[in-house]
């Protein structure tokens, strides 16, 4: 038995496809105030200064707090089918559907969020480790539910697979984020090359 496990975005995709959902269900007004409230932490990331998790616990803040979830689990939905297959990569598409062949269990382990990898994951037959909203009375929180899985993806994959049952391992990634995943890992791709 062999387990494989994707990062989503700039390992599945060219691209953040978080970023990109963030800005198709911002509101005017969050777009017109996002400069201010967003862009200093941007600038901040961009240099290093703070983490990953931490401007998307501030962008995921800004755009979704007491935001209807129905409304966004549709927007979300719409996302996953009409978009998300422009911004996968064809060999990455390739990789999981030879694993799918081979009768190895696939996961996608991202820190994006349910609302759309679920429906893409469901149509592709793989597990799901990711980043899921906080919901009180049908109303975005501007929470994840539970902590940010991008700083955690190892543990979470501990909780999930019994790593022991695998003969071998293949992970794929591209961010300092993924470091402790492909440490899991016997078969280890970074950015598209294998490394020891």
């Amino acid at each position: 038995m062999q387990l494989a496990l994707f990062d989503f975005d700039h390992t599945l995709t060219v691209c953040d496809t978080y970023s990109r959902f963030l800005r198709r269900v911002a509101t005017p007004e969050q777009r017109a105030q996002a400069w201010w409230r967003i862009g200093p932490w941007l600038l901040a990331y961009r240099l290093k200064l703070i983490s990953a998790a931490r401007i998307r616990r501030r962008v995921t803040a800004q755009v979704f707090s007491g935001r209807h979830a129905g409304e966004i689990t549709r927007m979300a939905q719409d996302y996953a089918r009409d978009h998300l297959h422009e911004m996968v990569r064809p060999e990455m598409l390739e990789q999981i559907q030879w694993h799918k062949a081979q009768g190895h269990t696939v996961a996608v382990v991202s820190a994006s969020i349910d609302l759309y990898l679920q429906p893409w994951c469901d149509a592709l037959g793989l597990q799901m480790i990711c980043n899921r909203l906080e919901v009180q009375d049908n109303r975005l929180t501007g929470r994840y539910a539970g902590h940010d899985c991008g700083p955690r993806k190892a543990a979470l994959i501990r909780t999930r697979f019994d790593l022991g049952k695998y003969q071998r391992i293949h992970a794929y990634g591209d961010s300092r984020e993924d470091r402790p995943m492909l440490a899991l890992a016997h078969e280890r791709w970074y950015r598209g090359k294998p490394v020891s």
